[in-house]
C-alpha cells in the first residue's frame, strides 16, 4: 500500500481508497488476491547471522589467526604436540566467543511473539474468526476490551475506545480515541487518535476498523526493519584489546621472522629455527587474555546478578564503566509505570471544614463511576481496566471505600459511557441503602436515584450549577469557575491529568431519562492524577551526575509531564523538551547541537530515540539506553549499553538488550557501573601485568642464543606459562576490590588506550627486569652445567607471581592492601607454585616440559628475580605516593582524558 497519511482522511476517503465496504467487509477471492500481493500479516526476519557464520567470525579475530599460523608451523617442523595443544587453545576460545554471540541474534522472535493468534473480521458479509496473519489491507476487523490490535487500522466506529499504546510511544496512559479526521499531517504517533497500531491494547470500549498496513508495513515492522538495520556495536574495550591484539601481532610477526634470518645467516637448522620463531610468537601473543577478559566479565554478571541486573552480553559489563550518557525512558523506568492520584482539590471554605469528609465524597463518586476492578493476586494489588479510572479506585480503596461495597448500596442502573466528543462519563445508581462515613450534600432519598459523573473539566462546567464548599451548596458563579480553572491549569502545567468529579441525586419519580441527564449537578472538586517518580530514582540521577554521568530522558509522553518528571529526579531541564516534530524540522548541524544541551525529549518516534543515541556517539560519547517497550528496542540495540526492564519490559526489548534491570529499578544502573568500572581498572591492570610478563619471555628466548645457549625455552613451555601465568593469576587479578574513588573519577574517555606512556614505561621497565634477572640466573646455573633451561622455566613463573602480588594496585601498597583481601588471588598465585613445582619435580610432566628437578641453591636463585620484581614495583609506589594525586584518580596511568 502507497504511502498515505490515513488520519487526515475521512472514513469514506479511506474506504474508497482501500475499495471496500464496511457493511460486507472484503471477498473470499478479494482477499486472496490481496494476500498475494502484501504477504502473510507476519514480521519477517531479515538478515540475520546463521550460527554457521557466528562460529566462523571466532576464528578470524587477530589472535586466534596467529595461534593458528604458529599451530600449523609447529605441526609443519615435527612437533605435533605443540601444535595439537595450541589449536586447542584457539577451539576452545572460539566456542566461548560463539555461546556469547549467538544468543544476540534473537529480538526478533520477540518481536514475532507478539502476532495475535485469532482476530474477528467481516467477509462475505459474514463475521470470522481467522488467523491474524490472513488479514489484509481492507479488512474489517471488531475489536473489543482485551483485543489485542492485529495490523494498523484506520477507525471507522469508536464506542468509549481506549488503547493503551505505551508499547509505541512510551505514553503510560491509555488513549482515547475517535474517528473525526485530524488537520495536522506531521503528528506524532501518540496523537494520531483516530488510528490503531499493530501489537497495541485495547483497555476499553469497542471498535470497527479497517486494516490499513500489514506486517513489514506496519508501525511495528518499521520498528523491526530498524532493529535489524542496527549493526551490533564494538565496546570500548573489545575496540581497545582488538587494537592490542593487532599490535602485538605485527610486533611478534616481525621479532620472528628477524630471529628466522638472523639463525639462517648464522648456519642454524631451517627446523630448529621454525621452532624458535614459532616460541617468540607464542611469547607475544598473551594466550589467557580471552578467557581471562571473558571469566572476568563473567564473576562481574554474577555480583550484578545478586544486585539485581541480569547481564545478557558479557562485554557490556565493562562497557558500563565507560559510560558518559544514559538515555532513560520515562515511563515504568524512570516512574512507577502506574498512575495514581496525586492530589485532590477540594473547597472548604474559611474555616477549613471537614476536608476528610469532602475528599472521601469525591473519591466515593470517581470509584462509582467507573468500570476498573481492583483485585488482589499474589499478594499484590493489580488493577484492570483503565489506567485512570484504576488510579481513582486505588485511591478510594486506600480510604476504606471499596467499589464493591459501594455498588452494594448504590447499584448501578444505567450509564452514559465516555467518549471522546462529550470528555465525561455519567452513571446512575439506585440508593438501595446508606454508606457508613459517607456524607452526601443532599439527603439520599429511598428510591430515589444518585448520578455520578467525572470528565475534563470544561465538560463538566456545563452539567453543573453548584459547587461543594465544605458542607454546604454555593452556586458555582463565574468567579468560582475562574479558582477552578487555575487549579486545573496549575496540574497541568505539572504534568498531571485533571479530572473533575461531580454528583446530583433524583427524587423519586424525577425524570431519569438519559437524555435529560445534563443538568442540575454539584461539582465535588477535582482530582490530580500521575505517574509517579520512582522513590529512588532521584538519587540514583544525583548519584550518576557525581560520577561525571549526563542522564538524558527520551519519552513519548507529553512535554510537560516530561518536563515535571524531570524536574522532580533531577534531570536537567533548563534547555527546555523538544519533542519529535521539532527534531524532524533540524538539520543535523542544528540537530547535533541540540542533542549536545538538551536532556529532555517529548513525543518521540523511534527513530528519533535511535537518532539521538547515534548522535550523542558521534560526538563521542558512550551511550547506556533504559527502556521497556517494543518503541525501544530500536536504540537498546545501536547503544553502547541496552538496559531493559525486566518486569514490565517487553520480550523485546530484553532481546534487544545488553542488560535487563530485573527489580526494574533505575538505581541499579549506577550499581552496574560502578561494576564496570571496577572490571575495566582490573581488565587493564591484567593487561599490563601480561604484556610486562611476555616482553621478559621474549628477551630471555630472545637474546639467551646470542650469549651462546640453546633454543632456551620450547613452544609448549611457553604456552604453559602463559596459561599458567596469565590465566590463574589473570583470573585472580580480575575479582580485585574497587578502588576506594571509583564513582568520583570522570568515566573512562572512549578513545583512550589501554598503553599511555605511564604503562609504557612500566611495561618496558618490568619486561626488562623479569627477562633480565631471569637470563642472570639462568646463565649463571648455565656456566655451572646445572639445569638452566628448568631454572629459566621456573623463574619466570615466579618472577609473574611477585609481579600480579605487586600490580593489585598501580599506587596503593600490597602491605596496606591486606594479604587475605583478594583471597582468589592468593589462591591462584599458590596454585601456580604447586602447578610449576609438579611440572619441576613430577616423572610424567618432566617428560612432558623437558624439566629436571632442582636443588637446594637452584631453589634460591629461581627466588631471586621475583624479589626484584617486587621489591622494584613497591618502592615505585612508594616513590609515587610522595608526589600529588593525579586529578583523574589514584592510578599513576591516566585514562580519564579530555573527549574531543
Amino acid at each position: 500500500m502507497e504511502q498515505v497519511n490515513w488520519h487526515v482522511i475521512t472514513v469514506d476517503e479511506t474506504l474508497g481508497l482501500l475499495d471496500v465496504d464496511p457493511a460486507t467487509g472484503l471477498s473470499a477471492a478479494g482477499s486472496a488476491r490481496r494476500r498475494a500481493r502484501y504477504g502473510a500479516n507476519e514480521l519477517r526476519e531479515q538478515g540475520g547471522r546463521t550460527p554457521l557464520r557466528i562460529l566462523g567470525e571466532q576464528f578470524t579475530s587477530t589472535m586466534a589467526l596467529i595461534l593458528t599460523a604458529a599451530a600449523l608451523v609447529s605441526g609443519a617442523a615435527g612437533s605435533l604436540k605443540d601444535a595439537v595443544t595450541i589449536f586447542a587453545i584457539v577451539i576452545l576460545f572460539a566456542l566461548l566467543g560463539f555461546v556469547q554471540d549467538y544468543r544476540a541474534e534473537r529480538a526478533i522472535a520477540a518481536l514475532r511473539r507478539l502476532a495475535v493468534p485469532l482476530v474477528r473480521v467481516r467477509r462475505d458479509a459474514a463475521v470470522l474468526d481467522i488467523p491474524a496473519s490472513e488479514l489484509v489491507p481492507g479488512d474489517i476487523v471488531l475489536l473489543e476490551a482485551g483485543s489485542t490490535v492485529p495490523a494498523d487500522c484506520r477507525l471507522l466506529e469508536a464506542h468509549g475506545l481506549r488503547v493503551q499504546e505505551s508499547l509505541l510511544t512510551g505514553e503510560s496512559e491509555a488513549v482515547e480515541k475517535q474517528t473525526d479526521p485530524l488537520v495536522e499531517r506531521s503528528l506524532p504517533l501518540g496523537d494520531r487518535r483516530n488510528l490503531l497500531y499493530m501489537g497495541t491494547q485495547v483497555v476499553a470500549g469497542r471498535a470497527v476498523a479497517v486494516v490499513t498496513a500489514t506486517g513489514m508495513s506496519t508501525e511495528l515492522g518499521r520498528i523491526a526493519t530498524l532493529l535489524q538495520q542496527v549493526g551490533q556495536e564494538w565496546t570500548p574495550l573489545q575496540k581497545r584489546l582488538d587494537r592490542l591484539g593487532k599490535v602485538l601481532a605485527v610486533v611478534s610477526v616481525v621479532i620472528a621472522a628477524l630471529i628466522f634470518v638472523i639463525g639462517l645467516l648464522r648456519g642454524e637448522g631451517v627446523r630448529e629455527m621454525l621452532l624458535m620463531a614459532v616460541s617468540v610468537a607464542v611469547a607475544a601473543i598473551p594466550e589467557g587474555l580471552p578467557a581471562v577478559v571473558t571469566i572476568t566479565l563473567a564473576l562481574g554478571a554474577q555480583r550484578m546478578l545478586r544486585r539485581h541486573a541480569l547481564i545478557r552480553r558479557l562485554p557490556a559489563v565493562e562497557t558500563l564503566g565507560s559510560v558518559t550518557v544514559i538515555c532513560s525512558d520515562k515511563t515504568g523506568t524512570l516512574t512507577e509505570n502506574r498512575m495514581t492520584v496525586s492530589r485532590l482539590e477540594t473547597f472548604t471554605g474559611p474555616c477549613d471544614t471537614d476536608r476528610d469528609g469532602t475528599e472521601r465524597l469525591l473519591l466515593a463518586v470517581g470509584a462509582l463511576c467507573n468500570d476498573a476492578v481492583l483485585t488482589v493476586e499474589e499478594g499484590r494489588e493489580q488493577v484492570l481496566g483503565d489506567p485512570t479510572e484504576g488510579a481513582l479506585v486505588v485511591a478510594a480503596a486506600e480510604r476504606g471505600l471499596f467499589r464493591e461495597e459501594l455498588a452494594c448500596s448504590l447499584p448501578r442502573i444505567a450509564e452514559i459511557p465516555f467518549d471522546s466528543v462529550t470528555k465525561r462519563m455519567i452513571t446512575v445508581h439506585r440508593i438501595a441503602g446508606t454508606v457508613d462515613g459517607l456524607r452526601f450534600p443532599e439527603p439520599l432519598p429511598p428510591e430515589g436515584k444518585l448520578l455520578a459523573a467525572k470528565g475534563a473539566l470544561d465538560a463538566l462546567f456545563a452539567l453543573c450549577d453548584r459547587l461543594l464548599v465544605g458542607e454546604t451548596l454555593e452556586p458555582l458563579d463565574e468567579h468560582q469557575r475562574a479558582v477552578l480553572q487555575q487549579a486545573a491549569d496549575r496540574f497541568a502545567a505539572d504534568g498531571q491529568r485533571v479530572l473533575a468529579l461531580a454528583a446530583r441525586v433524583l427524587g423519586p419519580g424525577e425524570d431519569d431519562r438519559l437524555e435529560s441527564l445534563d443538568h442540575g449537578f454539584v461539582c465535588l472538586g477535582l482530582a490530580a492524577l500521575a505517574d509517579p517518580p520512582r522513590s529512588e530514582a532521584r538519587e540514583a540521577v544525583l548519584r550518576c551526575r557525581s560520577a561525571g554521568i549526563r542522564p538524558v530522558m527520551i519519552t513519548g509522553d507529553h512535554p510537560l509531564t516530561a518536563l515535571a518528571i524531570a524536574r522532580r529526579v533531577g534531570i536537567d531541564h533548563s534547555a527546555g523538551a523538544l519533542t519529535g516534530p521539532e527534531l524532524d524540522s533540524l538539520s543535523d548541524a542544528a540537530f547535533d547541537a541540540a542533542v549536545g544541551s538538551v536532556s529532555v525529549y517529548a513525543r518521540v518516534a523511534p527513530e528519533h530515540k535511535l537518532r539521538i543515541v547515534a548522535s550523542l556517539q558521534h560526538q563521542g560519547a558512550v551511550v547506556a539506553m533504559t527502556g521497556d517497550g517494543v518503541n525501544d528496542a530500536p536504540a537498546l540495540k545501536r547503544a553502547d549499553v541496552g538496559v531493559a526492564m525486566g518486569r514490565v519490559g517487553t520480550d523485546v526489548a530484553r532481546e534487544a538488550s545488553d542488560m535487563v534491570l530485573l527489580d526494574d529499578n533505575f538505581a541499579t544502573i549506577v550499581a552496574a557501573v560502578e561494576e564496570g568500572r571496577t572490571i575495566y581498572d582490573n581488565i587493564r591492570k591484567f593487561v599490563v601485568f601480561s604484556v610486562a610478563g611476555n616482553t621478559g619471555k621474549i628477551l630471555a628466548v630472545l637474546l639467551l642464543p646470542f650469549l651462546g645457549l640453546p633454543m632456551p625455552l620450547t613452544p609448549l613451555q611457553l604456552l604453559w606459562l602463559n596459561l599458567l601465568t596469565d590465566g590463574l593469576l589473570g583470573l585472580g587479578m580480575g575479582v580485585e576490590r574497587p578502588e576506594p574513588d571509583v564513582m568520583r573519577r570522570p568515566p573512562i574517555a572512549g578513545g583512550s588506550q589501554i598503553f599511555d606512556r605511564a604503562t609504557v614505561r612500566y611495561v618496558l621497565l618490568t619486561g626488562t627486569l623479569i627477562g633480565g634477572s631471569c637470563m642472570a640466573v639462568s646463565w649463571l646455573v648455565w656456566r655451572s652445567g646445572g639445569p638452566w633451561q628448568t631454572v629459566l622455566f621456573v623463574s619466570l613463573a615466579l618472577a609473574q607471581v611477585a609481579q600480579a602480588m605487586a600490580l593489585r594496585s598501580f599506587r596503593s601498597s600490597f602491605f596496606n592492601m591486606g594479604l587475605f583481601s583478594n583471597p582468589l588471588l592468593l589462591a591462584m598465585a599458590l596454585a601456580v607454585v604447586l602447578l610449576q613445582g609438579l611440572a619441576v619435580y613430577l616423572p610424567a610432566l618432566q617428560v612432558f616440559f623437558r624439566t629436571v628437578p632442582l636443588v637446594s641453591a637452584e631453589l634460591v636463585l629461581i627466588l631471586l628475580p621475583a624479589v626484584a620484581v617486587f621489591l622494584l614495583l613497591e618502592g615505585e609506589k612508594w616513590a609515587g605516593r610522595r608526589t600529588p594525586v593525579p586529578a583523574n584518580g589514584p592510578d599513576v596511568p591516566d585514562t580519564t582524558k579530555e573527549r574531543p
